[in-house]
């Protein structure tokens, strides 16, 4: 895993090819690419409880 050095040494070849501007649009983006991909490992994991509920009900019956 990383330690404090190497994440210091990341962040700071981040800083230097972005610039300090830069940095916050680039975590806003990252954030939001974040929730986007939840949304869609929610949507997908409830498609297959969905579907699995169903069968187990159809089975039943």
């Amino acid at each position: 895993m990383f330690g404090y050095q190497e994440m210091i040494i990341v962040f700071l070849i981040v800083l230097l090819l972005f610039g300090g501007s830069k940095i916050p649009d680039l975590a806003k983006g990252i954030g939001k690419g974040i929730r986007e991909f939840n949304k869609a490992k929610d949507g997908i994991r409830d498609a297959i409880e969905k579907d699995v509920s169903v069968d187990e009900i159809s089975k039943k019956g």
